[in-house]
């Protein structure tokens, strides 16, 4: 049984859909910023790559790429090793909207946790350290334990 009844996920939803809604006034809509943020965390990525880590068409991520070229986020420079494909690259404007994507989703959660003591805070944060290192590390590890638990959870 899920203890959290998922509120993880809607907080987080909530801040996605703020930013989103805060972000659209730089004329940047939420696919958008799926292939920018996989562009600024692997300069250089194809958008085959792009697919495979946003589930996103290749139809679709081509016209994302075309329209953040156009807008100044992205660059695409040839691939050294095949002349046909396309590698993408932030521009210094991408890093600028990561800051301000950022800043304001800090100022979501700031804004979320006033109402609690400071106490209350640290433990928060503290608990949620704690979570995140383990989020952490089962992705980095290939998410195998919960891909076991999940298989469990289906054969029962």
């Amino acid at each position: 049984m899920d203890v959290t009844k998922r509120q993880i996920t809607k907080i987080a939803r909530e801040v996605s859909r703020f930013t989103v809604r805060s972000l659209r006034r730089e004329g940047v809509g939420s696919g958008e910023l799926d292939v920018l943020h996989a562009v600024r965390k692997t300069p250089g990525i194809s958008q085959s790559e792009i697919c495979r880590l946003t589930g996103q068409d290749k139809g679709a991520v081509a016209r994302i790429a075309a329209g953040l070229e156009k807008k100044g986020y992205i660059t695409r420079r040839a691939d050294p090793c095949d002349g046909r494909s396309r590698l993408l690259f932030p521009t210094p404007q991408a890093e600028k909207l990561k800051g301000s994507k950022a800043h304001l989703e800090a100022c979501f959660y700031d804004w979320l946790l006033e109402c609690l003591e400071e106490e209350q805070k640290e433990a928060f944060s503290h608990i949620l350290n704690i979570l995140y290192e383990r989020c952490k590390n089962e992705s980095k590890g290939g998410f195998v334990n919960v891909a076991e638990r999940v298989e469990n959870c289906y054969e029962k």
